[in-house]
């Protein structure tokens, strides 16, 4: 915690009286979305990077991403004085790359999709021997990500439950062997997009763990296929694993930005949308929602609607 006091806000766990009537608990709302670069990503960024050796950090840092993660390492290593350089997808949106650069790092435009900038990135990696910082596969990164869940139990130490989405299973085994660690008995329930679905194959066995496709409006959980390292943890330290639909989710965004006046993209809304969509069969008084992250794109607002519209759940009438 210590090494990113000065780097990462402690954001806000945040309560809404109509939630916990409609929802019969009492609900806490984690608001990554309120953190440094809009997401939680910066928290694992930082904590890997601070623990660089001071010739791993004269060689600079090298990721992929077209989202969160960027930004996130960006910030990180500009914080620390390192020099950061990022593969990014072609077809990223420009609010996007504008926002990388404004934190410092140096852009590279490359392929047509994440796969193609995460293999350029890995090739130029090798050829100048610095350091690669996995969007979630990293012992340091999960372990940045679990800070998250220190700041809850310490927030409120009530909790019996937290909901947690899943893309790569970075943010959830960081916060699954945290809190753990700190209480034994909470309960961790990751979230994925019906489309988008590997963990939760693997978790129950129940079909394909590395996926030819996803697709879904959570894009900062549209993973192929989880990690070699935090599967393992997973299957360790979470409880159970849930599946929640594209209008699930867009009726979580719209919920929050109707209600709460809060914008939440896709991702940040999966954990909440679970609550909505299963929590008539979740055994929690104290329940922890990780929203993690608001950095969505505006001009996807119509679909969300539309999809939302879809929704017939009667505690979102």
């Amino acid at each position: 915690m210590e090494k990113l006091i000065n780097v990462v806000h402690r954001t806000p766990l945040a309560q809404s009286t109509s939630i916990n009537q409609m929802t019969g608990k009492k609900v806490y709302f984690k608001m990554e979305n309120q953190q440094k670069t809009g997401a939680f990503k910066i928290r694992g960024a930082s904590y890997k990077i601070s623990r660089l050796t001071g010739d791993e950090a004269s060689k600079g840092v090298i990721a992929a991403s077209a989202g969160n993660h960027a930004q996130g390492v960006a910030y990180a290593a500009t914080k620390h004085g390192i020099q950061a350089k990022i593969f990014m997808p072609e077809k990223t949106p420009e609010a996007k790359v504008r926002a990388t650069k404004s934190y410092g790092a140096r852009i590279v435009l490359t392929g047509d999709s994440f796969q193609e900038a995460y293999e350029a990135a890995l090739l130029e990696q090798k050829k100048s021997n610095s350091t690669f910082v996995h969007p979630f596969d990293d012992p340091d990164v999960m372990a940045g990500q679990g800070t998250i869940a220190i700041e809850m139990l310490q927030q409120e130490s009530f909790l019996d439950t937290i909901l947690v989405p899943i893309g790569g299973g970075g943010l959830i085994s960081g916060i699954a062997v945290a809190a753990k660690s700190i209480k034994p008995t909470i309960k961790i329930i990751g979230v994925q997009a019906e489309n988008a679905c590997a963990t939760f194959n693997g978790f129950y066995n129940c079909g394909p763990t590395s996926l030819q496709k996803v697709t879904t409006i959570a894009d900062g959980i549209a993973v192929k296929k989880p990690g070699i390292q935090t599967f393992p943890l997973i299957q360790k330290y979470v409880d159970d694993v849930v599946t929640v639909s594209d209008v699930d989710i867009a009726s979580a965004m719209v919920y929050m930005l109707e209600r709460n006046k809060t914008l939440i993209e896709g991702a940040g809304a999966a954990a909440f949308a679970a609550l909505l969509a299963h929590g008539h069969k979740l055994k929690s008084d104290h329940c922890g929602i990780i929203v993690s992250g608001g950095n969505m794109d505006i001009t996807k607002m119509p679909q969300i609607q539309r999809l939302a519209s879809q929704n017939h759940l009667s505690c979102l009438a």
